[in-house]
């Protein structure tokens, strides 16, 4: 993916860093392979805001993509490159030899024309899907099932991947993007390659009114509220709010650790991230 800046004809245009789309080929969605997307605003069942700072946005339709890569053995034919706006990530358009479409994350190096395959079969080239066991070490891989057949989990925003480290019988040691080291089972499926659209994190919105696009409203600061509206609120004169930063319901915000204590999965993690 290529960037594009603009001249600063306005404040908005000023720091503004786009994609410029080049490699997005398809025209508009398959309308049989999205729904419509309900927006809640943050509020849950009883319409209170339990995710602050969500509300208005453009309308949007889910593309339903195919996390599994199930139907193994059948070639498909990449038809176009598609954009998601539910996602950094590009989506590739496939049509399998039987006449079946669907949605998958479009890796790097992928363009329309290309043949993909899922399954034992398919070779380790990018854009294949196929059992952690059978990938050669130390290729790049991203789309990652946690348990064999659920569907990828890991792995899935525009420019990331996994290392696969070694083999050791039935397991397959990964290395993850935030850098830890974890087994998986042998038959948990990978596509090989990196999710393309590598330069999203290099995106500039140059302007608030853009972030209200997305959905995304204002956030203040605790330290600017009063003493009834946040416990860091408050104080004669600018402050740091007088203690340790807490969220508006008093609970700690920096240090605290965020992991179950004695986690199931504390076995199958060979090194942490940290």
């Amino acid at each position: 993916m290529a960037l594009k800046t603009f001249k600063a004809r306005s404040p908005g245009m000023r720091f503004r860093v786009s994609s410029t789309f080049e490699e997005i080929t398809e025209k508009g969605p398959v309308k049989s392979l999205t729904l419509p997307k309900r927006k809640k605003a943050g509020r849950n069942n009883q319409g209170r805001i339990t995710v602050r700072h969500k509300g208005g946005g453009e309308k949007r339709r889910l593309r339903i993509v195919d996390f599994r890569r199930d139907k193994e053995g059948v070639e498909a034919t990449v038809e176009a490159i598609g954009y998601d706006p539910n996602r950094s990530a590009n989506l590739a358009l496939l049509k399998y030899a039987d006449g079946t479409r669907s949605y998958v994350l479009a890796a790097d190096g992928v363009k329309p024309g290309m043949t993909l395959m899922n399954g034992p079969k398919a070779e380790a080239t990018p854009g294949n899907c196929l059992p952690l066991a059978l990938i050669p070490l130390g290729l790049k891989v991203h789309c990652v099932e946690l348990v064999p057949g659920e569907g990828a989990k890991l792995s899935r925003s525009a420019g990331n991947e996994c290392q696969v480290m070694a083999r050791s019988g039935d397991t397959v040691t990964l290395k993850l993007p935030s850098g830890e080291v974890r087994l998986f089972n042998g038959r948990c499926r990978a596509v090989v390659g990196t999710v393309g659209n590598k330069d999203w994190g290099s995106i500039s919105l140059g302007k608030a009114g853009r972030k209200r696009h997305l959905g995304v409203r204002p956030t203040v600061r605790g330290v600017a509220m009063n003493p009834v509206d946040h416990p860091m609120g408050g104080g004669e004169g600018r402050t740091s709010g007088g203690g340790v930063p807490r969220s508006p319901w008093g609970k700690l915000a920096k240090g605290g650790k965020t992991r179950k204590p004695r986690k199931y999965s504390d076995r199958v993690i060979v090194k942490r991230r940290k």
